[in-house]
C-alpha cells in the first residue's frame, strides 16, 4: 500500500497498543514503525534495477524481520522515554512488532504481494486491493485524526481507534467478496464464449473495488478484459498477446534474463522490435481502456551483443496521457 496508509495503520496500531499509557507519542511511534518495512526501496543505491527490484518486498515484508526489529526499536525507545516507568521494555517491543508485521499483511492484499515467511520462496498476494484506495484509506485517516484529538484518559479515543482499524478491516474483507464474485463473472464469461486457458488471475483496478480487471493465460499468450460490477453486457476480452517465450531460449540461463522471470513469476510476453528484445511483464495490467492497444505497465528492454550477452534496461512506464486515461477510467468503472 502506498505510504499514508501505512502510516495511519501504524499509528492505528500503536494507539491500540500503548495509547492509554502513551497517548499520541504510540500513534507517532506506531506511524515511524509502519513505515520502516518500505526502506527497502533504499536497496537500488546499492546494486542494480534489476536486483532491487527482485528483493522488493521481501526480508523487509517478513515476519522474521518483525521478529527481529522490534526488540531493537524497542529498546531503543526504551532508553527515549525511560523516565515513563508505567511502560516497559516489553510494551516497547509490543508495539514495534504489531506495527511492523501489520506493514507487510496489508501489502499482502495488493498486487505484488510480499514474501511474509521468507526465507522461503512463497509470495503472498491475494490482489483484492489496489496499491492507492481512498476509500479505505481516507476513513481511516479521519477516525484517527478524531481520535488523536481526544486525552488518552478519554474512553472516546479508544473507540473512534478501534472504529478506524474495524472500518478499514471491514472494506478489506469486502474487496475479498468482491473479488470472488468478479472472479465468477470473468470465469463464466470465458466458458459462455469458450476461450480455452490455463489460468486466470483477477486484480481491483486503480482506485476502486468496483472496477476489476482479469489477466487470462492461454496456451499461447494472454488476454485481458475489464469488469465493473454495473455492467450490463457481456465481458468483452483483448486481442492475445503472443508469448513469444523462444525468443529468449537461447539466453535463458543468464542471471538476468531469471532474475525478470523470477520477478514476472513467469507472466510474461517477449516482443520482438528489430534491433532488441521486449520483455513485458502484463501482472501489473495496462495504462489505458483500450485493451487491444494499451500497454503493459512494466517493460525491459533487451540488448544483446555479437557474444549473446544479454543487457536489460528497464524502462519507465508511459504516462503522458494520464488524464485521458483517468476519464476513462471512471467512465469504465460506470458500467458498458
Amino acid at each position: 500500500m502506498d505510504s499514508l496508509t501505512q502510516i495511519v495503520l501504524g499509528a492505528a496500531v500503536g494507539e491500540a497498543v500503548l495509547g492509554k499509557k502513551l497517548g499520541s507519542r504510540a500513534m507517532l511511534w506506531g506511524a515511524i514503525a509502519g513505515t520502516i518495512p518500505d526502506l527497502d526501496v533504499l536497496l537500488r543505491f546499492v546494486t542494480d534495477d534489476i536486483t532491487s527490484t527482485e528483493m522488493h518486498r521481501g526480508f523487509s515484508h517478513s515476519i522474521a524481520f518483525a521478529i527481529l526489529i522490534a526488540p531493537i526499536l524497542g529498546w531503543i525507545a526504551h532508553k527515549i522515554h525511560r523516565r515513563r516507568k508505567e511502560v516497559s521494555f516489553k510494551n516497547w517491543m509490543w508495539l514495534f512488532f504489531w506495527a511492523t508485521v501489520t506493514h507487510p499483511l496489508l501489502d499482502a492484499h495488493t498486487t505484488w504481494g510480499t514474501q511474509f515467511f521468507w526465507p522461503f520462496e512463497y509470495r503472498l498476494a491475494y490482489q483484492n486491493i489496489f496499491v492507492i484506495d481512498p476509500l479505505y484509506t481516507l476513513p481511516f485517516l479521519v477516525l484517527l485524526l478524531i481520535a488523536m484529538f481526544h486525552k488518552r484518559t478519554n474512553p472516546r479515543r479508544r473507540k473512534f481507534n478501534n472504529a478506524g482499524l474495524i472500518v478499514s478491516t471491514t472494506y478489506m474483507l469486502l474487496t475479498l467478496v468482491l473479488k470472488w464474485i468478479t472472479f465468477n463473472e470473468f470465469k463464466e464469461s470465458l466458458e459462455k464464449q469458450q476461450i480455452a486457458y490455463i489460468e486466470l488471475d483477477t486484480k481491483p483496478a486503480p482506485l476502486n473495488a468496483i472496477l476489476w480487471s482479469s489477466l487470462v493465460e492461454t496456451e499461447n499468450g494472454y488476454r485481458t478484459a475489464y469488469y465493473s460490477l454495473f455492467d450490463t453486457q457481456e465481458i468483452e476480452f483483448s486481442k492475445e498477446f503472443t508469448k513469444n517465450h523462444h525468443l529468449i531460449e537461447p539466453y535463458k540461463d543468464q542471471k538476468v534474463i531469471k532474475q525478470l522471470i523470477h520477478i514476472s513469476e513467469g507472466w510474461f510476453y517477449i516482443e520482438d522490435v528489430g534491433d532488441k528484445l521486449i520483455f513485458w511483464d502484463v501482472r501489473f495490467g495496462q495504462f489505458g481502456m483500450d485493451l487491444d492497444t494499451a500497454p503493459f505497465l512494466w517493460s525491459y528492454d533487451l540488448l544483446v551483443d555479437d557474444k549473446g550477452h544479454v543487457e536489460v534496461i528497464k524502462n519507465d512506464p508511459d504516462v503522458g496521457n494520464a488524464g485521458e486515461v483517468f476519464s476513462g477510467l471512471i467512465e469504465r468503472v460506470k458500467g458498458n
